[in-house]
């Protein structure tokens, strides 16, 4: 049930990487070529939806509750985008799935190379095996406590 969490929890965080970094990067890049402050309402919105994406990416990474299918699944899917715009870069940016400025956004950090990192930074997990396991699991060769023993 922990997986079948962990899969919709991938599902959220794609759409949340999508149209978080997409909109904020976009909303960042204008406010800088206008040479406004990031201090401003509209600077501090694009702060906001960046930090608020790395703050659900931070939890799905760290939580040893979460299931690793939840930041895994995601960063496989930046991987191989980052991997087909090396091997096509036109055919990586018509795969964008929005369009507008969020889609300006997206193509800003896969051209710059930041979803490859992030999706570097999200597989840890998935290589990680006490996140695989519940964590009232023992496995075979761990040692026997007192309390194991008058089971």
């Amino acid at each position: 049930m922990r997986h079948v969490i962990g899969l919709c929890l991938a599902v959220l965080m794609a759409a949340v990487l999508l149209a978080g970094a997409g909109w904020g990067t976009w909303r960042l890049g204008a406010l800088l070529a206008a040479r406004a402050s990031l201090s401003s309402p509209a600077g501090l919105q694009a702060l906001a939806a960046l930090a608020g994406t790395g703050l659900l990416l931070g939890i799905l990474l760290a939580a040893p509750r979460v299931s690793p299918l939840a930041a895994g699944l995601p960063g496989l899917a930046l991987l191989a985008w980052s991997g087909l715009r090396v091997a096509s870069a036109a055919q990586a940016s018509r795969l964008i799935p929005l369009h507008g400025h969020l889609a300006t956004g997206l193509h800003t950090l896969l051209a710059g190379g930041l979803l490859a990192l992030l999706g570097m930074v999200m597989i840890v997990p998935l290589f990680v095996p006490s996140r695989w396991r519940r964590r009232g699991d023992r496995d075979e060769f761990s040692r026997p406590t007192a309390n194991s023993l008058l089971e």
